[in-house]
């Protein structure tokens, strides 16, 4: 008998050693919301809380068949996709995903890592933006992803060239004193998220609200209310953050009870 599908979160992600991003993060996060985690790993990397060196990607065919082996088994109507390895593998998971209309896909596109590393080719960003977001229910773009994904443009045609319904856009990247993040749906702004700018420097924060954003669509939770809950509840995990390398913050996802 297959579990009940509002019970899991599909994840497609990417594995970071110092376990303050990746599969770590979304695994921590979607467990605090009492959904369980279906990790996927996408690519290895080797990285700290200083710097990212290395990634290797995941081989499609391995990819393909961890996917087959889950959907025969188990019920899930969400997928969070996080760092991705390759055009090709871009492209694979697309195909995996386009015959599932019933799912909600939350894609946080990892272009460039907090340390400033490109993680993303042009050719990537093209696949993701002809194959995969025209499939996704939400983006949770920081402003340079936004501006790697619609070069050229401002916020608001930005968000209107790509072709997904809800775009949360975060500005953690660039705002000094107040941090607002703005949601659009069909690109029109209908929320404003305001919160004050924390000092120090985080790794893993976005991964903790686009899982937290999943976790609670699963438990069928709107997505305005689900992004206002999961904003809030990292704006918490950072409140809270642990320093346990030389330089980022480790989001602390285990101490705040989620809202």
């Amino acid at each position: 008998m297959k579990r009940h599908s509002a019970d899991t979160v599909l994840l497609f992600s990417g594995l970071d050693p110092s376990g303050a991003a990746g599969v770590s993060a979304d695994i921590e996060t979607i467990n605090q919301f009492g959904i369980t985690p279906l990790p996927i790993i996408t690519t290895l990397t080797v990285q700290n809380t200083q710097s990212v060196t290395f990634l290797e990607a995941t081989n499609n065919s391995l990819i393909q068949a961890q996917f087959k082996s889950i959907e025969e088994d188990i019920d899930f109507k969400v997928v969070k996709i996080g760092l991705l390895g390759s055009s090709s593998q871009i492209k694979t998971i697309a195909k995996l995903l386009i015959n599932r209309p019933d799912l909600s896909i939350v894609l946080d596109p990892i272009i460039v890592s907090s340390s400033d590393i490109e993680l993303s080719t042009d050719s990537m960003i093209e696949a993701m933006k002809n194959d995969l977001i025209p499939l996704c229910s939400l983006l949770t773009p920081n402003l340079s992803e936004l501006s790697c994904l619609a070069p050229g443009l401002n916020e608001q045609s930005a968000v209107a060239s790509l072709k997904c319904p809800w775009v949360l856009v975060t500005t953690s990247d660039s705002s000094e004193v107040e941090i607002e993040h703005r949601l659009y749906h069909h690109s029109n702004l209908v929320s404003k998220f305001s919160y004050k700018k924390l000092l120090g420097n985080y790794h893993g924060s976005g991964c903790t609200l686009s899982s937290a954003i999943s976790a609670l669509i699963a438990t069928d939770v709107s997505v305005e209310e689900s992004c206002r809950r999961a904003l809030d509840y990292t704006y918490q995990t950072l409140l809270n953050a642990k320093k346990l390398g030389k330089m980022q913050y480790h989001p602390n996802r285990t101490y705040p009870k989620p809202l």
